[in-house]
């Protein structure tokens, strides 16, 4: 998010390295996971400091599928476009901050003409259940995508956007929508992946943010290996990152994008942070878009 040091997210891995490390070894990998999975998604109770409230329009839903156990369920946004026709972009966010803290970029694009469903996971804000783990993101997201073609029909007007963790996230659900879609021999129910400001491999990143050498990528439990799934994806590509991102080095974003199949377009953008390559793209952007 825009709004917080840069400095943080450096000891947030660095802190998540030195875990694996120092405390896998003497502790059950029950505890260590336990602890691996605090350090990855930070979550902040209540609503960010700078949520102002919720704009009008903005529909809240309540998804409770039947695998889900009881008290569990994912809170989300539904933001119509004021065009009916509009294509719809299912929104996954990265850790720490819940919806309240992903409005900025959430109005962003509803600004450019989409409809948007956003999500919490469960842990976050008003979504139920407990600690978030790789495979319990990975679960919402799927039942977020299951709402999304119920509140867009048509698949050409369908978009997955993942910002940060929510990258990876958003590449997990592309690649099984893209494997289910060729094993039955059909098209891929989606318009196309948008990932910002994301990574490789959360090993890759805690390595490369750390600076350290120790072998983290053996030792994470979560791993979110987006490297090894984007070729499977099926679908058009849009791969952005700021350059002067000092969260998540760029070099991960052209990583992926060399790793995935065409068509695919990297926007990389001068000046641009961790969380606002949206905003200072701008008409580039809407564009790198719409070309999906």
């Amino acid at each position: 998010m825009a709004f917080f040091s840069l400095n943080r997210p450096r000891r947030w891995l660095y802190g998540l390295a030195l875990t694996c490390v120092v405390v896998g070894l003497p502790v059950g990998c029950a505890v260590l996971e336990h602890k691996e999975r605090e350090l990855l998604f930070r979550i902040e109770p209540g609503n960010a400091s700078w949520y102002r409230g919720m704009p009008a329009g903005v529909q809240e839903l309540e998804l409770r599928p039947e695998t889900f156990k009881a008290g569990q369920n994912i809170h989300a946004w539904w933001w119509p476009a004021k065009r009916p026709d509009a294509p719809a972009i299912l929104y996954l966010h990265g850790v720490r901050w819940n919806l309240t803290g992903q409005l900025f970029r959430i109005q962003q694009l509803h600004n450019l003409g989409y409809s948007v469903l956003a999500i919490d996971y469960r842990g976050f804000g008003q979504s139920r259940g407990g600690l978030p783990s790789e495979a319990s993101v990975y679960e919402d997201a799927q039942v977020a995508w299951e709402r999304l073609q119920a509140l867009q029909p048509d698949p050409r007007k369908r978009l997955i956007y993942g910002h940060s963790l929510g990258g990876a996230v958003a590449v997990e659900l592309a690649a099984q929508l893209g494997q289910q879609a060729h094993k039955d021999q059909r098209p891929v129910p989606a318009r196309g992946l948008i990932i910002e400001s994301t990574f490789t491999s959360l090993g890759d990143a805690a390595t490369a943010v750390a600076k350290t050498s120790l072998p983290v990528r053996w030792l994470l439990s979560q791993k979110f290996d987006s490297i090894d799934k984007i070729a499977a994806i099926g679908m058009p590509l849009l791969v952005v990152h700021g350059l002067d991102d000092r969260f998540v080095p760029p070099r991960f974003s052209e990583q992926l994008f060399a790793a995935a199949q065409p068509p695919k377009n990297l926007l990389l953008v001068p000046g641009a942070t961790h969380n606002n390559s949206m905003s200072l793209a701008g008409q580039r952007y809407r564009q790198a878009i719409e070309a999906l």
